[in-house]
């Protein structure tokens, strides 16, 4: 009697990389809307004459913010290698790759703290103080975030689930979200001020 071959395997699912990917679509619509009410309360502050929307004596340390934005081509560096690791079974290279994330991740952290203590700005003051600590700070909410998925990730390679590659391509779609989320942040409050 001939029988059917077996059905083929079933294609993997992948809800880790999908649910990082939609959650990271969802953060950045939020994040462009609040960026969008930023540039929009701007404008509609500097049409009426003489009126000022950065306070004069504050002053944005650049160096502390490009410093900042040049972590994230180390960050970007680190996780692509670590997705290349874990594709390879090279356990302690993707631990070291994700270590690496997360320390560079604490590094634009402290730059973040340090540009608060520069710029020396009161939390009650003015539309451009509440719009500079809602963005910056819900940019250092998902940074706090984004360290917590490289720790957690880490141990899960530590622990030996190795076969587990796809939380290590979520992790790289939700630093590259991060770098793009940074990359406007960047443009829009520090540069364009």
């Amino acid at each position: 009697m001939y029988a059917l071959p077996p059905a083929p395997a079933p294609a993997p699912r992948r809800q880790l990389f999908v649910g990082t990917a939609l959650a990271c679509a969802a953060g950045a619509t939020m994040y462009g809307g609040m960026l969008a009410l930023y540039m929009r309360f701007r404008q509609s502050v500097l049409a009426a004459p003489n009126s000022v929307w950065k306070p004069k004596d504050v002053k944005v340390p650049e160096v502390a913010t490009n410093i900042m934005l040049l972590a994230f081509i180390g960050i970007f560096v680190f996780v692509q290698w670590a997705v290349y690791a874990a594709r390879r079974d090279h356990k302690a290279y993707t631990v070291l790759a994700l270590s690496l994330t997360a320390l560079l991740g604490l590094a634009v952290i402290n730059a973040q703290a340090f540009v608060y203590h520069q710029m020396k700005l009161g939390l009650k003051t003015g539309t451009y103080e509440m719009f500079f600590y809602g963005l910056t700070g819900t940019f250092l909410a998902l940074m706090i975030i984004g360290i917590a998925f490289s720790i957690v990730t880490a141990f899960r390679f530590l622990g030996g689930r190795t076969g587990e590659r796809e939380i290590v391509s979520a992790h790289a779609i939700y630093w590259y979200f991060l770098g793009a989320i940074y990359f406007a942040l960047w443009f829009v409050v520090y540069v364009t001020k």
